[in-house]
């Protein structure tokens, strides 16, 4: 922990002597300038959720994206093996991207929410599939136990869905996550995190490559912007907890589940996660060889043509 100390210390030092011209203000407008808010903004409980849409029939798709990351992750990956036949809608979660962030919004019921609120508006009258990967895996999951009416079946890239022992929480989440010192903290984060982020991406997708551009297409850079920083450390944080509870209450899935599951995902342990799932609820697990934690990249056709048969098979539970 001191050494930890010392490094947050020696960050927020180094930070101060740069000058105004590198302030997380002018790295906020520079990003979100390059990665501007390009899709619709939605009313749930009064609070805006950012949609990014693609295709203009169909049944709907809603996709969820994981930690520290935005809707934008599958603008370029599912959406246009989709966007064909289907309404894909793919939703920033609470504080993520450009969607504004309710009062215990860390929670995944309020999260499971808020995307339910997506559907309420967008798909009304119709049920859904609901695309999750890694954290939002969990939220989708949320989404099928708490509105089991919205949801058609459920399609998990590398999910995370249980709790796992707290291990596994980074130091900088913890800083930024504390509502003493995560304000100032979280300043700090646009000077260094970008450079750390490109990087270590490698180490996401490992053992396959990293496909070019991703940082770019995939609009990272939105989340070293204070706000979203803290916004996903706090998520992260109570991840565990909550999953302790939410599943408990697998039983109750009611809907076809699919999990895609990379042999080699060395950002989660399957055997902590889908392992644990597949005893608890009936699922069609497909275990993908030599694939990491992004398996809708490498395997995207078979990840869109599972959603296609989820999405035109008739319903049978």
């Amino acid at each position: 922990m001191l050494a930890e100390t010392v490094i947050a210390l020696g960050a927020l030092g180094g930070a101060a002597g740069l000058g105004a011209g590198l302030s997380s203000g002018a790295y906020t407008s520079r990003t979100q300038k390059a990665y501007p808010a390009s899709g619709r903004q939605v009313d749930v409980g009064g609070y805006g959720v950012h949609v990014l849409e693609a295709g203009r029939a169909g049944p709907p798709v809603l996709m969820i994206h994981g930690a520290s990351a935005n809707a934008r992750e599958f603008s370029w990956t599912l959406a246009p093996r989709l966007e064909q036949d289907f309404r894909v809608l793919m939703a920033d979660r609470p504080g993520h991207g450009y969607s504004a962030r309710p009062p215990r919004a860390e929670t995944l019921g309020v999260q499971a929410a808020q995307m339910a609120g997506v559907l309420e508006v967008l798909a009304l009258g119709e049920k859904s599939i609901v695309v999750g990967h890694s954290f939002g895996g969990a939220v989708a999951l949320r989404v099928a136990l708490d509105r089991p009416d919205l949801v058609k079946g459920l399609v998990l890239l590398a999910p995370v869905t249980h709790d796992w022992g707290g291990d596994g929480h980074a130091w900088y989440n913890r800083f930024a996550a504390s509502r003493l010192i995560g304000p100032a903290f979280s300043q700090v984060v646009p000077l260094v995190g970008p450079a750390q982020v490109e990087a270590g991406i490698g180490n996401v997708f490992d053992p396959s490559p990293a496909p070019e551009g991703y940082y770019e297409k995939s609009g990272i850079g939105l989340l070293f912007r204070p706000t979203a920083f803290r916004a996903n450390a706090r998520d992260v944080r109570v991840l565990d907890r909550e999953l302790g509870e939410q599943s408990r209450r697998y039983g109750e899935l009611s809907v076809p589940v699919t999990v895609f599951s990379g042999s080699k995902d060395t950002v989660i342990t399957p055997a902590k996660h889908t392992a644990r799932l597949k005893k608890q609820a009936a699922i069609d697990l497909v275990i993908l060889p030599e694939e990491g934690h992004m398996p809708h990249h490498r395997h995207g056709q078979e990840v869109a043509d599972t959603i296609r048969r989820l999405a035109l098979s008739p319903e049978t539970r």
